[in-house]
């Protein structure tokens, strides 16, 4: 079977919503409204820190496919001014965050205990917290959100090749930076972080064999494995990795963009940044180079995310060990697409109702197993099939 990412099809209903007169789909998608609709319609669970579990209307998967978002929007008026960074959160917050990703990933694990038959993903990002201001539609969303699916191994079999050069696979082609042009300086740069609980695993060794993905990212292994997720020191080490990729995007889109040589005004690790950042040579030059790229290019240009985006994903591998890895957010490109994994959905009421009741039975068992840790409430939302 050839080595490579796979394209699935992925059945939709109609949508319910009226978009209005003269809004684009994107402007009201990342509205105000479009958020009240999710829990009104779609919610499944909000507890008192707005944490709010969601079923994915238009999702990846048919299988299981639910959202958690920090659904600041009813306190937090500005959308610039709401967290979109688990290191942004409140203490209480981020607690009850990493436990409702514990309950859930072990939900997953539990349900679909052999990784030869199914893949499962957790993917943690800022929601189009930082898309360029000139692009049309900018969120007013802006909340970090933690994605949970899982595909069957035989559909990913089943289905076709998708496009090497598809947008998404390609961080609407800009391929990854940092691994595209920094991946020796990007690896070494993270190497700083102490972890006890995270363990460095070769890109080689924990791609999946299927799709061959992820690409160069720099991956973990979770010595421990699902037991780990109820430890906080893991959660703590997780958030490492992220201070240590927040440090590397800062420090080069910083470059970028003034062309001087400086530490960024919030690091965490600020020797490592003149030890192994400022002071090479490649790291200078391919910033110099970006910059005059984004001089004389405005379509590269407008597709630049200034401020630090990510997607830092904790999935399950052929071997079944569980695997931490991080990626730029760019324009386009989804969680899914880090495992080679592109989904197109297609509206078809037929096909969804058939896999509905399913889907939203097993949504309703792993509430319950929120319901039962007692971190918030279940919302009672009416666009449930029969009898659910």
């Amino acid at each position: 079977m050839k080595i490579g990412a796979r394209e699935i099809i992925t059945p939709r209903p109609k949508m319910s919503l009226t978009i209005p007169k003269g809004m684009a789909a994107v402007e009201f998608f990342n509205s105000p409204a479009n958020l009240k609709n999710l829990a009104e319609e779609n919610g499944l669970f909000r507890t008192p820190e707005d944490l709010l579990m969601y079923r994915k209307l238009i999702g990846h998967s048919s299988e299981f496919d639910t959202s958690i978002i920090l659904d600041t929007s009813r306190r937090i008026l500005d959308p610039l001014g709401r967290p979109v960074r688990r290191d942004q959160m409140q203490r209480k917050e981020k607690k009850v965050w990493n436990r409702m990703t514990q309950i859930v990933f072990e939900y997953m694990m539990e349900t679909y205990p052999d990784p030869v038959e199914h893949l499962i993903v957790c993917g943690e990002a800022s929601l189009d917290a930082t898309w360029p201001l000139s692009k049309p539609g900018v969120p007013s969303i802006r909340m970090i959100h933690n994605h949970f699916i899982v595909f069957p191994m035989q559909q990913l079999q089943a289905a076709d090749l998708a496009d090497p050069n598809d947008a998404n696979l390609t961080d609407s082609g800009h391929h990854s930076l940092f691994l595209r042009h920094l991946n020796d300086i990007y690896h070494e740069f993270l190497d700083v972080l102490d972890l006890q609980i995270l363990s460095p695993i070769s890109t080689n060794e924990s791609a999946l064999k299927l799709t061959g993905y992820p690409q160069g990212l720099p991956s973990w292994h979770v010595k421990g494995g699902v037991e780990k997720l109820g430890d906080q020191y893991f959660w703590y080490e997780y958030e490492q990795v992220l201070r240590g990729f927040l440090d590397f995007y800062r420090t080069f889109f910083s470059l970028v963009s003034t062309g001087e040589s400086k530490m960024p005004a919030y690091s965490n690790f600020s020797s490592q940044i003149n030890e192994v950042l400022l002071d090479n040579n490649r790291f200078q030059r391919v910033a110099r180079n970006l910059r005059e790229q984004v001089i004389q290019d405005p379509l590269f240009a407008n597709d630049i995310r200034w401020r630090p985006a990510y997607k830092q994903l904790l999935y399950r591998d052929d071997q079944g060990r569980l695997i931490v890895t991080i990626s730029q957010n760019s324009v386009g490109n989804a969680i899914t697409e880090l495992l080679g994994v592109v989904v197109k959905r297609v509206e078809d009421a037929d096909a969804y109702a058939a896999i509905e009741p399913a889907l939203v039975t097993r949504l309703l068992a792993v509430r319950e197993r929120l319901l039962v840790a007692n971190l918030g409430e279940v919302i009672a939302a009416p666009n449930w099939p029969k009898n659910h």
